[in-house]
């Protein structure tokens, strides 16, 4: 344990990073996969294609909360248990582990009591019309079922992760992801389920993925196990980390708010074409974020390790790696969006309407992406730190204080009024990246500061 432990804390960050990094990104890559495979197979039903593919999107909203919960107790849980690791207490580390993976099935519960009661209305609420209700309540209905193992994979991978098992981690997600890209075309047209079919495949994959992460965490091979003595909840050990994952909690969870407004606005002022174009965008976007989160993620054992053992240096190299890191990927991935939208926008659907519509907006949305990577290397580094109101300001400001009355505010600015709700996301994600960047210069000389001294 020793030897494998202590490479966070002596082996050449550079080296270190990219050890990490790269099972992380492929694990997000094919995160990505498990979340969009669903989109991409029902978006090419014949006929009810465009609709059903629609019907779908307005269950992302609920989808982004559920996952929202499992990063609210992962996202705080695991970086304080890479802390611990790196003051050699494994102890108090296990603790926040087992905590965490009660508060996740307790969670789960609710949840899905939740989403099997009000399932119509929720759904309705959300920017379901009558034409698109039937198809999103089909799909709804059977993944509420997998709640459950929804929040223990993501949740209890993010503990893998924690401690150097990136390639662990990165199986645990890739298991998931190719059961339900073989079980997709399955259900949904060998058996002709339509987008029931897609959401039960999902389950059934989840809950394999959930198998295999629980039963790594009880094995012999984890620094970090699950025991039975830990699952009793302590306001001690549980309450530091809800508040360190509350910004990341209420960034991924305001996405659901977010595409609400977005879906409201859009289908407002350009019917349901503009609401399925939001599908395909947010998913594109999902693309743009995964990779930068998993190289985030890849940076967070060494950040938070290297804080806990008080070594100053080594969280600014790693901080400085993963700033360009991240940086240059989001130029080269704007780059691509500008250059290339039609293709990003065919993968998701064939129908040429929707295409020739949604192919400027693509543009637009993501006009801003460039400076993303500075956004993501701050959050993950306030997080990796400990620093959960710096997290959590961060996160309020983007979403709450900027883009959604920008969503509201831009369609009576511009001629077109469509143009101009997709165009407030840009136009947040500048202003966002600039308020994030001070306040980083500020807090982080402060901590490293406090652990020099």
């Amino acid at each position: 344990m020793k030897k494998d432990e202590n490479i966070l804390g002596t082996y050449p960050i550079g080296k270190l990073l990219l050890k990490l990094s790269i099972p992380t990104v492929i694990a997000q890559l094919i995160n990505m996969l498990y979340n969009i495979v669903d989109r991409i197979y029902i978006g090419h039903i014949p006929v009810e294609g465009s609709l059903a593919l629609t019907g779908v999107g307005v269950c992302l909203p609920i989808i982004i909360i559920v996952t929202a919960f499992a990063a609210l107790v992962s996202s705080g849980g695991a970086p304080r248990a890479s802390i611990y690791m790196g003051k050699k207490d494994n102890d108090t580390a296990e603790k926040i582990l087992g905590n965490c993976f009660s508060l996740q099935i307790i969670i789960s519960c609710v949840l899905t009591v939740i989403l099997l009661i009000w399932n119509k209305p929720i759904l309705l609420a959300f920017g379901a019309s009558e034409n698109t209700i039937s198809y999103a309540t089909d799909y709804m209905g059977i993944y509420a079922l997998g709640t459950i193992f929804v929040q223990l994979t993501l949740g209890m991978n993010a503990f893998i992760t924690a401690q150097g098992f990136t390639n662990i981690s990165m199986v645990s997600v890739l298991i998931g992801a190719v059961c339900n890209i073989i079980l997709d075309p399955i259900f949904i047209f060998g058996l002709n389920m339509g987008v029931k079919g897609g959401a039960l495949a999902t389950v059934i994959s989840q809950a394999i993925s959930a198998v295999w992460v629980v039963s790594f965490l009880r094995g012999k091979k984890t620094y970090l196990h699950i025991k039975k003595k830990n699952l009793r909840l302590e306001k001690n050990i549980i309450l530091p980390c809800i508040a360190l994952g509350l910004a990341l909690f209420i960034m991924q969870a305001s996405e659901s708010i977010v595409t609400v407004c977005f879906n409201s606005s859009l289908l407002k002022y350009g019917g349901d074409i503009a609401v399925g174009t939001m599908t395909i965008l947010s998913s594109v976007m999902q693309f743009a974020m995964l990779p930068l989160q998993g190289i985030a993620q890849g940076a967070q054992p060494i950040l938070s390790y290297n804080y806990g053992a008080k070594c100053a240096p080594r969280v600014k190299n790693t901080f400085k790696l993963l700033l360009v890191t991240c940086l240059s990927y989001s130029v080269l991935l704007c780059s691509a969006v500008q250059f290339f939208p039609k293709a990003f926008i065919s993968i998701f659907t064939s129908d040429a309407s929707l295409v020739e519509f949604a192919t400027p907006m693509l543009r637009i949305y993501l006009a801003g992406i460039f400076l993303f990577g500075i956004q993501i290397a701050c959050q993950m580094t306030f997080t990796s730190l400990g620093k959960a109101v710096n997290s959590i300001v961060v996160a309020v400001v983007r979403k709450f204080v900027l883009l959604i009355p920008l969503i509201y505010i831009m369609p009576h600015l511009v001629a077109n009024q469509t143009t101009g709700v997709f165009l407030s996301e840009p136009i947040a994600d500048i202003i966002a990246v600039i308020f994030t960047s001070v306040l980083f210069g500020f807090q982080f000389k402060k901590a490293m500061k406090e652990i020099e001294a």
